[in-house]
């Protein structure tokens, strides 16, 4: 049963990397200039918490990885409360658009003839 480990570990490291990504874009839209190291250390806190509660319910997912995500922003880009604020409303904002833009692409090219 190697191939469904795979997988897994697979679309995790693929959800990591989506949520590094989106988080250095947020990250250099509000504060300038950041490292991209410290965007994949916060891109770990929601690709967990996505895996984690998928059982539940979208608004219970959603709740619970902003919060953490606002947290984790805060400590590791060491930001007040405000501006954490702003980055993890950015995070979302990014992630949202990001996801829904990929997600519409592979339902068109799912749609070309063959």
């Amino acid at each position: 049963m190697a191939v469904p480990i795979v997988a897994l570990v697979g679309t995790f490291l693929l959800t990591v990397l989506f949520y590094g990504v989106t988080a250095h874009i947020a990250a250099r839209y509000v504060l300038g200039d950041v490292p991209i190291v410290r965007a994949f250390a916060v891109g770990v806190v929601p690709a967990i918490i996505s895996f984690a509660l998928q059982a539940y319910g979208p608004a219970i997912v959603i709740l619970v990885s902003a919060s953490a995500d606002f947290f984790t922003i805060r400590a590791v880009y060491r930001l007040k409360y405000k501006t954490a604020g702003v980055v993890t409303l950015a995070h979302y904002t990014v992630s949202a658009l990001l996801g829904i833009t990929i997600f519409n692409l592979v339902r068109l090219l799912g749609t070309a003839p063959t």
